[in-house]
């Protein structure tokens, strides 16, 4: 399934910064970042619950947030890009 991940994490405090680079690199290890707090990932339900429950265990919930947008297999009709940075095709082989 195609799911977007967004996070806003309260940076107010060391602790705070340090709780930002933990979610980013769990987002990074699944998916593509497109804007700075935006990830796009393709992943099976079972690798999403195990993300969100990583993901949930890092944040605040008192003062940060986490969003999951499940846009499903038939993603390509639902995403309009307008602007740079087009997105890779996250079913498409990564070589580097």
């Amino acid at each position: 399934m195609f799911l977007i991940i967004t996070y806003d994490v309260n940076v107010t405090t060391k602790e705070g910064k340090r709780r930002l680079q933990k979610v980013a690199k769990v987002c990074v290890n699944y998916g593509v970042r497109v804007q700075n707090s935006v990830f796009e990932c393709i992943m099976d339900p079972a690798t999403e619950l195990m993300v969100r429950n990583k993901l949930v265990s890092i944040i605040d919930e008192k003062v940060d947030s986490l969003r999951f947008y499940y846009l499903g297999d038939h993603y390509q009709n639902k995403v309009k890009h307008i602007g740079a940075n087009v997105s890779l095709k996250l079913d498409d082989p990564m070589i580097f």
